[in-house]
């Protein structure tokens, strides 16, 4: 069975044995729990029991910033920022009736007066009283208006930053603090929009090898240490405004922008040699270093028809480049069946 089976197999196996609700968000958090090696998650979701509460769920994958999770904080959040808007609506239009009918109340007064020069002095005050009266009530209004608005904005204020907040994480790796794919693919089509033969992109895909087997042979923190370490080399080998995300648990993508085919092999080679260099790992029962198996494919932005199948060729290279150990690093070539 192949590891991708076999995570599947894990995350349907837990699930229905601790009754999970079948929701797309939650076999995200019980994947991101038990295939990305996010050893504390999977403590924390274990320590749930059989049949969580939904909320207790959602709770849990927010903390961890499952993009999915983030994405029902996010809906949750705007919905009551407009519920806080529609209250001071309201709140607005009842202080608008309210000065209405005071203005009204004063412009009859001033009309009975100058049609009826006669009016008593008694009548005079009673109507006066009732101005008063409703001037009392509209200042109250007025004041509880004035701290509906205080409260309102407030709200709205946390709202935006939770939002910005939930936004933020739905576009990062939880592991690595990395851009993770949802990013990756909104550059992937801003840099595919603006990209030709003239002002080319690269996209450079880096996969480790036998990801499944190093998490039974080392354990899966070992390995969640191993990608951090990893990333973190990546992050310090590129540019500022070169664009890293880690898209899969075993993969992680590079975006170059002013760079043609040739300077990416060219870069791809050095950052190949760069983790070969720089990160050595060993199991928790053996103090061997080994290094870490990588596999490279790149593609240029304007030898494919759109970003889906920008990042679909460089995946092919990056397939081809598993397939041949002697050659772990492979650019596409149009017009030719391989890639080399």
């Amino acid at each position: 069975m192949s590891g991708l089976a076999e995570d599947l197999q894990k995350v349907t196996a837990f699930m229905l044995k601790h009754q999970i609700a079948g929701l797309p968000r939650n076999f995200e958090l019980v994947h991101e729990a038990f295939t990305a090696g996010n050893l504390e998650l999977a403590r924390e979701l274990a320590a749930l029991g059989t049949r969580p509460p939904q909320m207790a769920l959602d709770q849990l994958g927010l903390k961890h910033r499952i993009s999915a999770h983030c994405g029902v904080s996010a809906e949750r959040l705007q919905d009551e920022t407009l519920k806080t808007l529609t209250r001071m609506s309201n709140h607005l239009s009842l202080g608008l009736t309210q000065k209405r009918a005071f203005t009204n109340s004063v412009e009859g007064v001033i009309r009975s007066i100058r049609e009826d020069e006669s009016i008593g002095i008694n009548q005079l005050l009673g109507e006066l009283n009732l101005l008063s009266s409703i001037a009392t009530d509209m200042i109250k209004a007025e004041t509880a208006l004035s701290s509906e608005v205080a409260e309102g904005l407030e709200s709205l204020i946390s709202a935006d930053r939770g939002i910005r907040a939930a936004q933020a994480a739905m576009n990062r790796d939880h592991l690595t603090g990395l851009a993770n794919r949802i990013s990756l693919l909104q550059k992937l089509e801003e840099a595919h929009a603006e990209a030709s033969a003239a002002k080319p992109s690269a996209l450079v895909l880096i996969e480790i090898l036998d990801h499944s087997g190093l998490k039974q042979q080392y354990g899966d923190e070992a390995v969640s240490k191993l990608i951090r370490g990893l990333a973190g080399i990546f992050r310090k080998a590129i540019k500022k405004h070169d664009v890293i995300a880690r898209i899969e648990a075993d993969t992680f993508a590079f975006v170059f922008d002013g760079i043609n085919a040739d300077e990416a092999h060219i870069i791809a080679e050095r950052l190949f040699t760069t983790a070969e260099n720089n990160l050595v790992f060993a199991s928790a029962t053996s103090q061997n270093a080994g290094g870490l198996p990588l596999a490279i494919g790149h593609a240029m932005a304007h030898e494919a028809p759109d970003p889906t199948s920008w990042l679909a060729i460089a995946k092919t290279a990056t397939m081809l480049a598993r397939q041949n150990p002697r050659q772990p690093i492979i650019g596409h070539k149009p017009g030719k069946r391989n890639v080399a």
